[in-house]
Formats: C-alpha cells, structure tokens, sequence
C-alpha cells in the first residue's frame, strides 16, 4: 500500500473514530478531473501586467465595465470586457523613500515588505471608492474619485483600517458606509474585529477573555437577514478565521502544540456597544467552530457566498487543506454549509472557561434575558430594549466571558463534497447556472496555491522577480484553476486548466456573469479566463459526458447554453451519459495504415483527452484484453504489439469507455509481413549492391596504402633531421671527441678534481683531457662566426686570476676556472661524456658539496665582471 494511501486511511479512521464517518466510495475520496489543459492549449485568455506585482485585490463593477485592481504601488481601472485592450487607467501610490526607510530600520525586506501594498478597495459611495495600503508598515488609506480616478490631497491615518505586514490576513467589507474589518493592525497588536467610519466604533474585548486567540482571518461576508424577516432581524456580518482552539490543549499529532481550528463569528450591523459595559466593544459577538472532514486539523484556506435569490437560502462554500502535522501528506476538501446550519451553532448551548483546568467545557447553568448575542428583534423592542445600549448588565457580562458557542457548524451531509489529494485550493469563486434540466448547479472555480500571500516570497520563475524562487513557497501544482460542477452531494471536476507558464499561487478569483469570465489575480497580472469552452468538445458524447452546465450539444457543435436557443440542445449534467443519437457520438475517424516485417515491434497511439475514460480496443471486432496477452499491451499512449507475427495483422479500433459510452479515437490497418516482398526489378538490385560493397573496399584500400606511403615518407625525413641536429649540437672544443654528447650536470668532484692541475698546464686549453668543459671570462663569439671555428682558432693567452686562499685544499682552488657563477644563486657544468667519478672521496651528494662550497664562497672571489663573460 502507498504511503498517500495509508494517510487517507488514516485520516478516514480519525474522521470515524471522532463522529464524521464517510459514505464515500473509495474513487470518491480523490477526485480525479476529467480533462487537462496545459498552459500552450490555453485559448481566449486575455493578460494584464505591468512592471508592478500582486495582483491581489479585485473589485468587479458589471454595471459599469469596470475592474479595478489593488497591486503593489499601484491601482489599475480595467476593461472588464477585455483586460488586456489597453484602455485601462492607472494610479500610482508607491510609499516614499521616508518611509522605506523607517521599515528597513525595522528590520523589514526591502524586496517585498518595503512597499505599499494596496490590501483594500471597496465601493465607498456612488461617487468615490475607499482604498487602504501598507504604505511600507505605515498604513494609509484614501477615498479617491472614481470619475477623475485620481489619488486625494489628503490621506486618512489606516493604523486601525489596514494592517502592517502586508502577508497578514486580512478581510474587509463597506456596508452602508460602515467600514467593517478584521486583522492584525497595529505594529505587535492583537487581532480584532472593527468598525470605522461609523458614528459608533466598535472592537472586540480583550479582557479578561481574548475573544480571538491568535486569529488569521480569512473573509467576512454579509448576510442581509433584515429583509423579509418574520422577527424583524437585523444584517449580520459573518467572519471565517483560524484560532488556536481554546477546547482541546494540544495538538493530535504533537502534544507539544495547541492545536489550530476554523471558526465562524458573527457580529450585528446594528450593534451600538455597550452603555457602561462593553463600551464601543461588540455587544453581539459570537465565534463557534467549524468543522469540513477531520476535526481540530483543517486550515482554512477560502470562503464564498451564494444565495439564491433570498438570505434564506445562502450558503457557504469553503475550501481546506491539511495542516503542517500530516507532513506526508497533500489533500484539500471543500465544504459546503446553509445558513440555516449556522443560525442553529448560535441559538444552542454556551462554552465556559475554567481556570483551574484552563480549558473550555459545556455551560449548563441559567442564560440571562434577552439572549446574549442575538441582535435587536421585534421580541426586544416589545420588552423596551430599542439598542445594544439599552441591555441590562447581566446580559453584557455574560456576553464578555461566553463568546464562543458549544455546537459546531457541521457540513450539507455531513462529509466534504470534494476530497483531492496533491492540490492545495487556495481561492474559491461560485456561480449558479440554470441547466437545460431545469435545475440550478453550483459551479466552482478553485485555484490552486500552497501559501497565502506567497506571491511576497516571489517563488514565480518568469518576469523580473525580485527575489530568487523559494521552493518551500510554490510547487509544480500552483497556478491551476479546478472547475467543478456541485451534482447532489458530490463534485464532479469538469478540468483542470494550467493558467500561468510559472508556477504562482492564485491570489484572487471574481466571476462577471455579464462577461461570463473569471478574473484571475496572482502575482504576475491579473487574467481574464472564460468561464466556459465549449468548441473544445468535438462531438456529441465528448460534450456531454463534460457535464459542463455551461455548454450543450446542438446537433453539429458543442456551444455555450447562454448564446443559443434551447431548443433541440442535448445536456447530462447528473449521468452525463444520455442524449445522443446512436452514432452521432462516436464520431468518424479516417484508417491509418501500418506495415511491419515480422519480429517487429509497433505501437499503434490512442490519444485519450477524458482522464476518466478507459481505452478499449477491438481487433477485427473482437475485444483485446488488457492483460494476459504477451504480445499485446494496452498502456496509456496506445497498443504495443511486440514480436510481431503474421496472426496480428488486422483491423484495430480504439475506443473510449466512460460512463457507459464509448467513443472512437483510432483506427488502424496493421500488416504484418513475413519477409520483403521481391520483384524482377528488384532481383539486381543484390548484384548491384555487392558491386558497390566492392568498389568502396578498393577505395578504402587505395586509400589506407597512400597514407602508409606517406607516414613512411615523413619518417624517413623527421629521422634525417633529428641526425643533423644532433650533428649541430656536440661541442668541438680543442680535440674533438667521437663519442662525445653535451650533457648539463651539476658541480661534482669528478671534474673539480682535474681542476688542481697546475695553471701553468692549462692556460692554453679549453678543456680537460677527460672531457670536462672549462668556462673561463670572456668575450661571446658573435652570431656571424661559428662558435666552433672560432674556439679552434689561438685563443689569447688570459690574466691569471687572483691568488685564492690556501685553506682550499680540497679541489676548490681551480673552482674560478672550472664554475660559472649563474644568477647568483646555481652554478651548472656542462661535461661533453658521461664518467663514473674517479676517486670515492669527492662522492658526497651534491647538497652537501654545495653547502660546503656556499659555505666557503664569502672567502672566494669568482669574477669580478660576473656578467660578462660566456663560453
């Protein structure tokens, strides 16, 4: 068993063994899409970039045609229809140099933090948006003109607006000018949930209870539970985050750890703070958890909203990963939760927090009136409570030490929709689409990222990065978009599309139904992807078993649902398997012949595009088994037939089964041939041939002997050349010698000794009867004479060298006559033949005599001209 395998398992155990067992068949728990688009098969995509980076923040406006982008430094205004046609506009909000400055002092990285990285753009008022940005760790926040689309003269103070790090989560909403906000915001501060630009400002409490234990905040959406209500409730906002779970102390896999959790808290629009308790503090907070597969270790990761019409039926798609304590093990899971689920975790029992066991258990005691929490309803007001302000105390103590609730928020069914193994969904968007069935589904689009906010580390590998790649923060899998289509209590993934070349995390995905495109924002630019392509599905059956809601078969073509009449158009979104005419699906393809000598191998290719399909092939109509069969191995490219026979010759089909239907995509003709066919044009062809063979052997012949002659040839010259220049080498000085080689030696005795001879003898000669060369001071021979005619010639008769001292007994007397001082450092000898040294005493090795001689040298003058004297 594999070790992915294994987790899961595990993982379904855990999930079992802690009350959410799974009725999902094994194929179910990783889902698998059913086609694959890379990058080079991408058609329709439209790019925006520029020399900035982080396209996170989108704000889509369909009335106006309008997508604004929030990147680093910059605000763009964009064609919602066509992003890349170059009508876009552009502010430039970069942070000063002054404040660059102040966050490198704080330690912080010039590449990526040090910038102003805008975090939120909202629609403020019909005439201004509301933008806030880190501004190099010194958050600012403007209201900038959406007409003139130009930055104000005056900048608001963000500190409680924005957060600093721009890699901390964040989320935002404006609602009826309120502005609505949950992060970390000051430098080192607590998270929180607040609200600005509001007559009352709000907070969450922070004593004697945290309210949020070390939050990461991952989106906020409103809920308008005001309209058409039957108690007169007011507008919430939801928050979804993950906290340290203040219920269980450690961790499952490391006790040594608090474990983290997914919560979802609500607050009251309305809600005014307290009037002596909890003031400008919420009076209406409350948090509980949120569960998808395994509890206590899922990160959640994304969030999204879809009603249908009415905030009755609203329901929250969410995406997990697995925490950092699997190790091993990649998975993601997507959950789906109705708001009437949430309603019921906040109208059930309370936690409470015992110091002495330092943990949250079950509150069974009394709950005050009105109940803590709950917003103003009609109830309320009948009991004379008009505002937050107006509840009595208990109620407001009670709210303080009971924020968090004791039921959890369990998913539709209880089980995830989807579980995938090696994906991280980093970001999630929703559309709901009319089929021709008449029912609505749920299509999701997921994009893929291991991190959030990696785009900061820079792991993409194209453009001008600032940093190197980091491994650690991108994989292969980023910079996919999964889309899936929700069927029952299941998803069925209708591809999976490679949308940049780099891998980088999806930062942010918005649908435009007018546009019916999904913009995509990340850290290179932002695309514009469509939502759907039908043309892709080349016949009947391949468009219908997409079960893509978007499109349908009209007869010819496979063609989005949203540009053609109904009539006549065929769609399966629950089997995806029924609709078509018999015939119509399978398509026609043209034979393609193979001929092959017998023993050959041949490979006949069957390209799948459905990855759920399973290729099955037909050999004169009967079917080919996939196994037992040695000579014939069904793969993933195609048949291989090794070892050919004349047997396998043949009409082969291949065809793709899925879901029932099968649909052709090869056919082949395959001979096999026992031997070469022969003809009587051919039968000379063998004489031919050898009458080549044999010509070319004469050629190479030919050829081989002139080199030889040549190598020869050239030897025979070298040697004679080396002779004369060995001739020209021997020295010839005084009796010429007939065995005589120039050989360079160093000092010895053997020729010191012939040295001591009296100078009256030799003066006249230039070298020794057994000879050794003498070098005496001297004029060199001009290069117009030859050195050895002008040494056989009288040479002058020399001054006798100054008187040496009488302590040099040894053979060093005649040294002046004997040695050349060179360089001042080595003394060289040149000998005309080699001569075993006469005498043992002189056979000390030739450091110790040179020491010796070295030793004596400051009591010897040699030359007084050293340098001018040759042989």
């Amino acid at each position: 068993m594999s070790g992915g395998t294994a987790h899961l398992l595990t993982a379904l155990f855990v999930a079992a063994a802690t009350g959410y067992p799974s009725q999902r068949s094994a194929t179910d728990l990783d889902a698998t899409p059913r086609t694959t688009v890379t990058f080079d098969e991408l058609s329709g995509v439209r790019r925006f970039s520029t020399h900035t980076l982080n396209y996170s923040t989108l704000l889509l406006e369909d009335d106006w045609g309008i997508l604004y982008v929030g990147a680093r430094g910059a605000i763009f205004a964009l064609n919602s229809s066509d992003v890349a046609d170059g009508s876009h506009r552009t502010i430039h909000w970069e942070a000063s140099l002054e404040k660059q400055m102040d966050c490198l002092q704080k330690g912080k990285n010039n590449k990526t933090e040090c910038f102003n990285h805008v975090r939120f753009l909202q629609r403020l008022n019909s005439t201004h948006l509301y933008a806030c940005g880190t501004h190099a760790f010194h958050p600012l926040c403007a209201a900038i003109d959406a007409d003139r689309f130009t930055l104000p003269s005056h900048f608001e103070e963000g500190k409680e607006k924005c957060p600093y790090d721009p890699a901390r989560g964040y989320t935002g909403l404006i609602v009826d000018g309120g502005l609505y906000t949950a992060t970390r915001y000051e430098f080192r501060s607590l998270p929180d949930i607040r609200r600005n630009l509001h007559q009352r400002p709000l907070r969450t409490e922070e004593s004697p209870l945290h309210w949020l234990n070390d939050a990461e905040f991952v989106a906020s959406v409103l809920v308008q539970e005001s309209k058409d209500s039957p108690v007169g409730d007011d507008d919430k906002i939801y928050y979804f985050f993950m906290e340290r779970a203040g219920e269980e102390t450690t961790s499952f896999f490391d006790k040594s750890q608090v474990a983290r959790v997914a919560r979802v808290a609500r607050v009251c629009k309305s809600d005014a703070g307290g009037k002596k308790i909890l003031q400008r503090k919420w009076t209406s907070f409350m948090k509980a958890r949120l569960v998808c597969y395994i509890p206590y270790y899922e990160v959640l990761r994304s969030v999204c909203s879809l009603d249908g019409g009415g905030w009755a039926s609203t329901v929250f798609y969410a995406t997990f990963t697995l925490s950092a304590q699997w190790r091993t093990m990649e998975a993601s899971a997507v959950c789906r939760y109705s708001i009437s689920v949430v309603q019921q975790a906040f109208e059930g029992p309370y936690m409470e927090y015992h110091d002495s066991a330092r943990k949250w258990s079950r509150y069974d005691g009394t709950v005050p009136e009105p109940r803590p929490g709950s917003c103003i309803t009609d109830r309320s007001r009948r009991k004379g409570y008009n505002s937050s302000q107006d509840l009595p105390n208990s109620v407001l103590d009670f709210v303080k030490l009971h924020p968090l609730m004791f039921e959890e928020v369990k998913p539709a069914g209880g089980e995830p929709l989807l579980v995938k193994k090696s994906v991280a969904y980093s970001q999630l968007a929703v559309d709901r689409v009319q089929a021709l069935d008449g029912r609505s589904y749920d299509v999701l689009f997921m994009g893929t990222g291991e991190h959030g906010m990696s785009s900061l580390g820079l792991c993409w590998a194209g453009g001008v990065p600032t940093l190197p790649p980091d491994p650690q923060l991108c994989s292969p899998g980023d910079g996919w978009i999964h889309k899936a289509v929700v069927v029952g209590s299941s998803i069925h993934i209708v591809e999976e599309v490679q949308v940049f070349r780099d891998p980088q995390p999806v930062e942010s995905l918005v649908i435009s139904r007018a546009q019916r495109s999904l913009y995509v924002g990340a850290a290179s630019g932002v695309l514009q992807v469509p939502l759907a392509s039908c043309t892709k599905y080349a016949s009947c059956y391949d468009c219908v078993l997409a079960r893509d809601p978007y499109c349908a078969w009209d007869g010819r073509a496979c063609r989005a649902t949203a540009t053609a009449d109904s009539t006549g158009l065929v769609q399966d979104i629950q089997n995806g398997n029924a609709g078509c005419r018999s015939g119509l699906g399978r398509g026609s393809l043209p034979w393609k012949n193979r001929t092959v000598l017998q023993g050959d191998d041949v490979l006949l290719p069957c390209d799948q595009r459905s990855n759920l399909a399973q290729a099955i092939w037909m050999l004169n109509g009967s079917e080919v088994p996939g196994t037992g069969q040695d000579r014939l191995r069904v793969g993933v490219d195609g048949l291989l037939v090794t070892d050919t026979l004349p047997q396998h010759s043949g009409d082969y089909r291949c065809y793709g089964e899925e879901r029932g239907l099968r649909t052709l995509l090869a056919a082949y003709s395959l001979t096999v041939l026992p031997e070469l066919p022969r003809s009587p044009t051919a039968a000379s062809r063998p004489h031919a041939a050898s009458q080549a063979a044999s010509d070319m052997k004469v050629a190479y012949i030919s050829a081989i002997v002139v080199l030889v002659v040549l190598c020869a040839v050239l030897s025979t010259v070298l040697l004679y050349v080396s002779c004369l220049e060995k001739r020209k080498g021997k020295y010839v000085l005084g009796e010429p010698r007939p065995s005589s080689s120039v050989e360079l030696q160093t000092v010895s005795a053997n020729c010191l000794r012939k040295g001591h001879r009296g100078e009256e003898e030799e003066e006249e000669e230039l070298t020794y009867p057994d000879g050794c060369l003498r070098i005496i001071p001297g004029e060199a021979p001009t290069a117009a004479t030859s050195p050895v005619k002008e040494l056989t010639a009288a040479v002058p008769p020399l001054p006798p060298p100054p008187p040496l001292p009488a302590e040099l007994t040894n053979g060093v007397g005649a040294l002046p006559n004997v040695l050349r001082k060179m360089n001042g450092n080595s003394y060289m000898l040149l000998q005309q033949q080699d001569e075993p040294l006469a005498s043992p005493l002189y056979s000390a090795s030739f450091t110790e005599e040179l020491s010796k001689i070295l030793e004596k040298r400051k009591h010897t003058q040699l030359v007084e001209k050293l340098d001018e004297s040759s042989v």
